[in-house]
């Protein structure tokens, strides 16, 4: 489960898993679905593989979004799926989605970075919680 939070000019991302693996992977889906309106539109037709070290979560959240939204600016990929495994040497991940189709996804928020500012992972009575705030 995710959700978005207004803060001051940027959006925060709040995630919520039973595990760590699926808190990264809706973070993601998070990060994605305030870029593109329709996420459900974007279609899991291409895949890349993206490797994070540290042992931080917060760290690694932090670097998972980033090389994401780094691919989404270099290559216009959009992505709805993804598959996180974490090891103790970080993060591994696949994600999964398309090329913007301008006739079919509907693009919301330019997302300019993702930030440090109120970054958390925490473990709780629930789960797994995240919140990170992104600079639009």
């Amino acid at each position: 489960m995710y959700e978005t939070f207004e803060h001051t000019a940027d959006v925060g991302l709040r995630a919520r898993a039973g595990d760590l693996e699926g808190l990264f992977e809706e973070a993601a889906r998070a990060l994605f679905s305030v870029i593109v309106v329709n996420l459900d539109a974007v279609r899991p037709l291409q895949e890349i593989t993206v490797r994070v070290e540290g042992r931080d979560y917060e760290d690694l959240l932090h670097d998972w979004l980033a090389e994401l939204l780094y691919t989404f600016n270099t290559r216009h990929l959009l992505f709805s799926d993804f598959e996180v495994e974490l090891d103790s040497g970080g993060l591994r991940a696949t994600a999964r989605g398309e090329p913007i189709d301008p006739k079919r996804h509907e693009l919301d928020a330019e997302v300019k970075a993702i930030t440090y500012h109120g970054l958390k992972v925490e473990e709780d009575r629930d789960g797994w919680l995240a919140e990170v705030i992104v600079d639009l």
